[in-house]
């Protein structure tokens, strides 16, 4: 596993939920015999904890994602191809012959690829390496669920990109070298605005296909009790909004890389 790659992962998990609210707790029990008032670092961690830990807490990180890009309505003329952006695996799956198998929101956005294919007739690109250090990429777990569980076949398979950027700089020769420039870009509609900006410094004309769209579900009594639901969509948000952060942050992608 590349440095980079690990540095980021062992970042993000202090970053993340619930290690950020556990540090900052200990934080203000650490410093409370000195100054009493960090006491109050505590229960604001306990306080984010439970607000977050709701469906409907986490749409304060959701919604603004999510808003920043909206359902396809149509299918343009000018599109050329479909992307489709790993997500995660469910790795060693039994029941199906002890093969690894797409993740929840992967297999979502495979689903939506398939639909997309079948209404245009467009061919697919699946983009996905080895970040978990698996033997099979995440694009070949893709590809072979796009034609066993759906019916429909993989043009291209992309097989090295560990992280949303290195799918866009890896994918983008495929494309390229082709002629493809305009494509129907696949992924969650959280991560599509971090998704979209990789593509267009690669030079990819996209047009986004966002799927999932948690905000756009009706609340019920459900949502506004904590549970393990809400704080993995405000992980998959904060996640998000610290990844943009990043790539913002960072020198602009070098293309010929």
């Amino acid at each position: 596993m590349p440095f980079m790659l690990i540095f980021s992962t062992l970042a993000s998990t202090v970053l993340l939920f619930p290690l950020n609210v556990v540090l900052l707790g200990a934080l203000g029990l650490l410093l409370r015999r000195r100054r009493p008032e960090a006491l109050w670092l505590s229960w604001t961690a306990v306080a984010l904890l439970l607000v977050f830990s709701t469906r409907a807490g986490a749409l304060l990180l959701v919604a603004p994602l999510e808003a920043q890009t909206t359902p396809l309505a149509s299918i343009p003329p000018t599109a050329q191809a479909i992307v489709v952006l790993s997500g995660a695996r469910l790795s060693n799956a039994p029941e199906y012959g002890h093969q690894d198998k797409p993740g929840f929101l992967t297999l979502a956005r495979l689903q939506y690829a398939a639909r997309l294919h079948r209404a245009s007739g467009l061919p697919i690109l699946v983009t996905g390496g080895k970040p978990d250090g698996s033997v099979e990429s995440e694009a070949a777990v893709m590809a072979r669920s796009l034609r066993d569980d759906f019916g429909v076949a993989t043009r291209w398979q992309e097989q090295a990109s560990d992280t949303t950027a290195d799918n866009a700089r890896l994918t983008a020769p495929i494309l390229l070298g082709t002629g493809i420039q305009r494509v129907l870009l696949v992924t969650d509609a959280m991560h599509m605005p971090r998704a979209v900006r990789s593509f267009r410094a690669q030079g990819i004309e996209v047009i986004p296909a966002p799927t999932v769209f948690f905000s756009s579900e009706r609340l019920t009594l459900n949502d506004w009790l904590p549970g393990g639901e809400g704080l993995r969509r405000s992980n998959y948000a904060l996640h998000e909004w610290i990844g943009m952060l990043w790539y913002a942050l960072r020198p602009a992608p070098d293309k010929s890389r």
